[in-house]
């Protein structure tokens, strides 16, 4: 298994980028899906959430509701703390049970995850930023999920700055151009990635 690490700030395009690597070959292993998995009804996860933050956090239907989530915690830091005790160890754990069914192939694993910088992680063969301009993050989100400029920037401040994930990074994606420009940035990594078979 060669490990790749994928990250970068919120709306760099990540997911745009890990699509790319999946059609060439890799296997990805999405945290933000996981977590997502992991926050629905019926699960322990999402359970502890609503005992945590109560039935305001919630749809009429029952399911979670993301941005009153966000709209406590990110203003809250005791409130985010609690919600990241609740969620990165089940998360770690199902990421480590989908790298332990990985680990005896010869497959690229993509691991893309929001806060790998912040997380330390130590056995990954390479580290890859997908890069923007963070204003140009903030117009992408707003424009193409909605979510509030002022949000946007909060969750961001909350992250790794992006001169922190350049300063580790062994391969950068400059995600500020076209389609065609990205997957011309994502071509030139698969063949970077190959070398290191």
């Amino acid at each position: 298994m060669i490990l790749i690490g994928l990250t970068g700030g919120m709306g760099s395009g990540k997911s745009s980028v890990s699509a790319r690597l999946v059609a060439r070959g890799a296997v990805l292993i999405d945290a933000d899906a996981i977590t997502r998995s992991l926050q629905v009804p019926g699960q322990a996860v999402f359970d502890k959430m609503v005992e945590r933050f109560g039935d305001a956090i919630l749809d009429v239907d029952g399911s979670l509701n993301r941005q009153a989530v966000a709209d406590v915690v990110f203003s809250d830091p005791d409130a985010l703390a609690d919600l990241n005790a609740i969620v990165h160890p089940a998360v770690g754990a199902e990421i480590a049970r989908r790298l332990e069914v990985e680990s005896g192939t010869d497959h690229v694993v993509v691991l893309d995850v929001p806060l790998l910088v912040e997380s330390g992680r130590s056995d990954l063969a390479a580290l890859v930023v997908v890069d923007v301009d963070p204003e140009v993050a903030v117009d992408r989100l707003v424009r193409f999920r909605g979510v509030r400029a002022d949000d946007a920037r909060a969750r961001m401040a909350k992250q790794a700055s992006r001169e922190e994930r350049l300063a580790l990074a062994d391969v950068v994606i400059d995600n500020s151009g076209s389609e065609a420009d990205l997957n011309l940035e994502v071509e030139r990594l698969w063949r970077w990635i190959d070398g290191l078979r």
